[in-house]
């Protein structure tokens, strides 16, 4: 089974000793796809350079964007670079995007400003977004339609909203990332009862490694650190709350990927 991981944190110095022994076990469980997350125009670039600089450049691909927690740091400077930034064959989402109203680390006013600026470079690119939003729905609902017609869909990446909340994102066309939080005995009892709502052509599948370690994982990592390897256990268990075929999630979720991102279809060699 080929499967694409559509966020990954590879550039996080969780992975700097490891990188490539990560993208070996990646590719041995058969994840040979990676989407890198740009979280900041620093960590954007670092993505961006991963993906050229790697040996086999096909499987690996990245989003630029400003994370709403870096949203103070959205100068006009910094946006003109991310749109620049945006422009490159390898970026194929923009984002991390978004909103958060949960910590707050950047004021609301320049979370939405920055959140509009990457909306517009999106449409301006006629690429997909990569989003974002913790206790800020409503908002970030507001301001996704106002750009809806726009861009060219997107991802509502690592999803722990409610009912309503994925219905909302449904509704406007959006995929629907799921992550290791579906394996959470505790804090993802919601998400397990939502699983089976999620159409099966708006479902994506993804690590946000270094972070959510599958809780149902064995054995677990000593170190604690999530990675692209451990992508399958996620698919395992939406295989199994969906009482679906591993096999069936799987081509749906890499054919997803591959028609949102505008992936070419390849195996590895």
């Amino acid at each position: 089974m080929k499967l694409i991981d559509i966020g990954v944190n590879l550039t996080n110095a969780a992975f700097d000793r490891d990188q490539a022994d990560v993208l070996a076990r990646a590719a041995q469980a058969g994840v040979d796809t990676l989407i890198i997350t740009g979280t900041s125009l620093a960590s954007s670039q670092q993505a961006l350079e991963l993906c050229t600089g790697h040996d086999n450049t096909s499987l690996l691909y990245c989003t630029a964007g400003i994370h709403p927690h870096d949203a103070k740091d959205a100068s006009a400077s910094a946006i003109a670079e991310l749109s620049s930034l945006a422009k490159s064959d390898r970026v194929v989402a923009v984002g991390e995007t978004g909103l958060d109203f949960n910590r707050d680390f950047s004021p609301r006013p320049l979370q939405e400003s920055a959140f509009h600026a990457q909306l517009e470079i999106a449409a301006r690119v006629q690429k997909p977004v990569f989003l974002h939003e913790r206790d800020a729905f409503e908002r970030q609902l507001a301001i996704l339609k106002e750009h809806r017609d726009d861009i060219p869909g997107g991802v509502q990446h690592c999803f722990t909203g409610t009912r309503q909340a994925l219905y909302a994102y449904l509704d406007l066309g959006l995929a629907i990332g799921i992550t290791g939080w579906v394996c959470d005995e505790r804090r993802g009892q919601e998400l397990q009862q939502l699983i089976k709502d999620i159409p099966l052509d708006q479902l994506l599948l993804e690590t946000d490694a270094p972070y959510l370690v599958p809780r149902t994982l064995r054995p677990k990592p000593k170190s604690g650190r999530n990675e692209p390897a451990f992508l399958p256990e996620v698919l395992q268990q939406v295989a199994r709350l969906r009482s679906e075929p591993i096999e069936e999630i799987a081509i749906h979720t890499t054919a997803n990927a591959q028609r949102l991102f505008r992936l070419p279809v390849m195996q590895k060699d």
